[in-house]
């Protein structure tokens, strides 16, 4: 069974920082490219950063570059998604995205930047 579950998310202020996580089991994590998206309310589903099955190619949107780092753990079946200098336009419901020849989904964790 394929579970993809997230966690880390908050209330945080402004300027702020959080650590998502990513916590994979029933597939074989290290051959997977890992992906982080989010959805704020109203708004698309957009993607905020990728990473390569070896952890060696990362991208980003243009909105999260210099802010946000993805990381994995390959012998942890995890993916990390650190959040710096956050903004309340990062507030969003943050997903966890697996991609191979297949494809899957976390549930989502509620990130929200306020004062």
């Amino acid at each position: 069974q394929v579970q993809l579950v997230e966690s880390g998310g908050g209330l945080v202020q402004p300027g702020g920082s959080l650590r998502l996580s990513c916590a994979a089991s029933g597939f074989t994590f290290s051959m997977y490219f890992m992906n982080w998206y989010r959805q704020a309310p109203g708004k698309e589903r957009e993607l905020v950063a990728i990473i390569s099955s070896s952890g060696g190619t990362t991208n980003y949107a243009d909105s999260v570059k210099g802010r946000f780092t993805i990381s994995r753990d390959n012998a942890k079946n995890t993916v990390f998604l650190q959040m710096n200098s956050l903004k309340p336009e990062d507030t969003a419901v943050y997903y966890c995205n697996a991609r191979f020849f297949d494809e899957y989904w976390g549930q989502g964790t509620q990130v929200t930047v306020s004062s």
